[in-house]
């Protein structure tokens, strides 16, 4: 099941997830962007965004408006839709309405996998190779990785750092989606936020912290999150024609 966070909300870009992407307010184009892949439900805080998901035939669950994360807020759905704990769960942010079905299809791939290892791990995400100019942008996460492709941090500064001045260089930016179990993401909903992650405002920081492993995928993607009314304006240019 993928579930859409949407809190309608936002410090940068007021209403942001109702903003007309091509025709359709946003939560609702990144829902259809996605929905070939699985079921789609939409977690939200608003009356407004619950009307416009039954209007656009998606289901939705009203939330409390005092979670922190996207995270927490999906946590209540899973539970309020009284799933089983062993269904994939999938995170996709309402502000990434030009995801590609690709990228979230290898992040469900890769869960599954989990599962039928029995693998030690609570999170699935994914990462794109990046310059290094982009890495200079502390919006766009950086993860490093270990040679599981394991993440051993996530950062907004750019790391690894090149102290030498290496050329070519890998940098690997971070995705926000993630992929649990409903068993998984209640555990980590249960975690109490952790130092790195207060300091980094990076809640992924809350598993590594206590220990448990986020499992990384290689993606290609151009999309981005749409964060400023300037995201939206270049999104528009790169993906409206």
């Amino acid at each position: 099941m993928i579930i859409i966070p949407a809190r309608l909300n936002s410090s940068r870009f007021e209403n942001k997830i109702l903003a007309d992407i091509l025709g359709l307010p946003m939560v609702i184009k990144t829902a259809t962007q996605v929905s070939a892949l699985d079921k789609v439900v939409i977690a939200t805080d608003s009356l407004e965004v619950l009307d416009l998901a039954k209007e656009h035939n998606f289901q939705a669950v009203l939330t409390s408006n005092k979670h922190q994360s996207g995270t927490d807020r999906i946590n209540e759905a899973v539970n309020k839709l009284d799933l089983d704990e062993d269904e994939i769960i999938i995170n996709v942010q309402a502000d990434e309405p030009f995801i590609e079905p690709e990228v979230v299809n290898a992040v469900i791939t890769r869960v599954k996998k989990v599962k039928q290892n029995n693998e030690e791990t609570m999170i699935v995400s994914c990462f794109k190779k990046i310059s290094s100019d982009l890495a200079d942008d502390p919006n766009l996460v950086k993860v490093v990785l270990d040679d599981n492709l394991d993440a051993i941090y996530f950062s907004r500064a750019k790391v690894p750092y090149n102290r030498d001045h290496v050329e070519n260089i890998n940098y690997n930016g971070h995705l926000g989606i993630y992929g649990f179990t409903k068993k998984s993401l209640n555990k980590f909903c249960s975690l109490k936020q952790s130092k790195l992650e207060s300091t980094e405002k990076l809640e992924q920081l809350r598993a590594i912290d206590n220990g448990y492993n986020i499992a990384m995928v290689e993606v290609e993607s151009k999309s981005f999150g749409i964060d400023t009314q300037k995201d939206l304006e270049n999104a528009l240019k790169i993906f409206g024609k």
